[in-house]
């Protein structure tokens, strides 16, 4: 089974970060996947986005031109992407920044205020932490506890930083449960 998740946001959100760390979870789980950053005029405090795919199969083409989930983290990023979310994925909305739903009926759509989480424990940098772990948690396309030691590897260089991203990470999974 295949399954697409594609983050979006302003440059500087750290949208590819947190999609490299998804990715690593899922090659860690042994599944075949596929990391696609975009590079260009939308790094520069437009939306940025990246799309990470997940297979259990060779992935046969990069290219998603419906992704099965989605992880906004601006409202212009929310209003451009989300109309083409495959039914049945799951939408996660950073509602500290939008204000609007996704209007749509036919997906799992969650509103969690990541910033305000993140700096509520101190660090907005970790916006993109809280969001990863709330999606993952609600979406569930990789085991929690790998996401967990993925995120620790990715900061054990800078480990002074492994117990506020672990916070995060926490904090984003809880935000999504209680909906």
């Amino acid at each position: 089974m295949q399954r697409e998740v594609m983050f979006a946001g302003f440059g500087g959100q750290g949208i590819l970060f947190s999609a490299k760390i998804l990715a690593e979870a899922a090659m860690e789980e042994g599944y075949e996947v596929v990391w696609i950053p975009s590079y260009g005029p939308e790094m520069r405090g437009g939306t940025a986005y990246c799309m990470v795919v997940i297979s259990d199969k060779p992935i046969a083409s990069p290219i998603v031109g419906n992704p099965l989930h989605l992880v906004a983290m601006n409202r212009p990023s929310l209003e451009k992407f989300a109309p083409v979310v495959k039914p049945g994925g799951v939408i996660m909305i950073n509602s500290s920044l939008i204000q609007i739903d996704s209007g749509r009926k036919d997906v799992d759509e969650i509103k969690v205020a990541v910033s305000d989480i993140a700096k509520d424990i101190g660090s907005m940098k970790a916006a993109n932490i809280v969001a990863l772990g709330a999606f993952v948690a609600r979406s569930k396309i990789v085991d929690f506890e790998i996401l967990k030691k993925c995120v620790k590897a990715e900061f054990s260089s800078k480990e002074k930083l492994i117990p506020l991203n672990m916070q995060a990470l926490e904090s984003g999974r809880l935000a999504a449960l209680n909906q």
